[in-house]
């Protein structure tokens, strides 16, 4: 009697183990889904990203000739744009893109101080409709970044939470950056091209 409660103890205990072992594989196989599908989000957002940012970075050699014209003597500015504009070309990861584009964003951010010095720029119709291009763009930059910073909050917060970490750490998945403003945009530049006044 005592050995058939034994094995039917032994054979509990076995079956416990195997419906736990059960439990975990179903959990991981949903929870590894979850991120499969969470990371595609991600993925897809920061191309949106890229978009914008590719569509900011064909627009500065426009805006850079338009004010070289007048503006010749502020060749550090002009070369501070072309250095981020070749590290935005040569970007591979979302870490070196992001900090391309925040190096980008403070070299644009000085080049509109420059421009403030140059009426007869700032009274260019070529250079107003460019810097509208560029305002409309900045604008989607900003409105992509904060959708993808929402997707990558979603999934690393997943990614963290239990037992989703088990199956993140069994299968790789990488938790993915922020793109966080740069800390000179901070500050709101107050830059104002004569429209509107007088």
């Amino acid at each position: 009697m005592q050995r058939v409660l034994m094995k039917t103890r032994q054979i509990r205990s076995m079956l416990m183990v195997v419906l736990a072992i059960a439990a975990a594989t179903i959990a991981s196989g949903c929870s590894y889904n979850t991120f499969v599908g969470k990371e595609e989000g991600v993925k897809a957002q920061w191309a949106q990203v890229e978009n914008q940012l590719q569509r900011r970075n064909d627009l500065i050699p426009n805006l850079v000739e338009t004010t070289k014209g007048i503006a010749q003597q502020e060749k550090d500015v002009f070369g501070q744009i072309a250095d981020s504009r070749a590290k935005m070309a040569g970007a591979r990861t979302p870490e070196q893109t992001i900090q391309a584009a925040n190096e980008q964003t403070a070299a644009l951010g000085r080049l509109l101080v420059v421009v403030e010095n140059y009426p007869q720029l700032r009274s260019s119709e070529s250079f107003n409709r460019l810097m509208d291009e560029l305002s409309g763009t900045e604008n989607r930059i900003a409105v992509e970044r904060m959708r993808y910073n929402e997707r990558v909050q979603d999934y690393n917060t997943t990614r963290r939470q239990f037992p989703s970490n088990i199956t993140a750490g069994i299968f790789g998945f990488k938790e993915y950056p922020l793109f966080n403003a740069p800390p000179a945009a901070e500050p709101v530049p107050k830059v104002n091209f004569g429209r509107g006044t007088r």
